[in-house]
């Protein structure tokens, strides 16, 4: 996996990813509140123990498995995978009004991927028409170099190539609940990530600004989003990856945490 490090963010990306958010807009979203002007929410507390049963999201597994469970904080989602493997919460058919979708989840990693070196893996995938840009705004990578294991913007199956701008501001945190939001605008193709409510500049992305190969970086007008884990090389250490999820919500509108 290709680690590119990227040109300085511009002053109006900046803008638009340090946005505060104003008060009503936090609450109404706030842990796992759904309300009807989102696009699509779930906080697994009215889901039944066990595997999926639910009617409004699908399911995407390869050597992995998706479980919802009690914890502390109420009903989470379980993602289980081996090695390689992958098991994501799918939602279909999004029909996103204007420009802009943002998302929000919380989530717990037991343990990041410390071998083999590079690895990589991605807890956020965009899809949809326009671009064949596959858009990750949630994913990082384990680099030996530094060494480390960093949160990156990154996106795969487009022009821009298979990509993870990975940043040594954000390095992970495991086995603690921590909250993410993105951004993801057609119009300037730009990329925001905010995680436990603050924006970082440098996991960014625009048509200019990416990691990818030198060309324009076209963001598709998202139908389908994916939520949960992915990592795409094998002989992983450890040999087994859990991760809890609770409150996803994709909405017109930062969210906040």
């Amino acid at each position: 996996m290709r680690t590119l490090f990227a040109a300085v963010v511009t002053a109006a990306m900046l803008s638009t990813a340090a946005a505060s958010v104003p008060a009503g807009a936090a609450d109404a979203a706030h842990r796992g509140s759904c309300t009807r002007d989102l696009l699509f929410c779930e906080d697994f507390d009215r889901q039944p123990l066990g595997g999926p049963a639910a009617l409004d999201w699908g399911v995407d597994t390869r050597n992995g498995t998706l479980t919802v469970e009690r914890a502390r904080r109420g009903r989470v989602l379980h993602v289980h995978t081996v090695d390689n493997g992958r098991a994501f919460l799918r939602v279909d058919d999004l029909a996103v009004p204007g420009t802009r979708l943002y998302g929000r989840m919380r989530l717990r990693v037991d343990a990041f991927p410390t071998a083999p070196d590079w690895a990589h893996f991605t807890l956020v995938e965009a899809t949809g028409t326009g671009s064949t840009e596959v858009v990750r705004p949630v994913g990082g990578q384990y680099a030996p170099t530094v060494p480390g294991i960093f949160w990156g913007v990154g996106a795969d199956g487009g022009p821009t190539g298979d990509w993870t701008d990975w940043r040594q501001s954000a390095p992970v945190t495991e086995d603690t609940w921590q909250c993410f939001e993105w951004m993801l605008d057609t119009d300037g193709n730009r990329v925001a990530v905010w995680i436990d409510g603050v924006a970082n500049p440098e996991l960014t992305a625009s048509t200019t600004r990416h990691g990818g190969n030198d060309v324009p970086f076209v963001l598709p007008s998202v139908t389908a989003v994916k939520i949960g884990w992915q990592l795409y090389q094998s002989g992983t250490t450890p040999g087994t990856f859990d991760v809890r999820i609770d409150d996803i919500a994709l909405a017109t509108r930062r969210l906040g945490c």
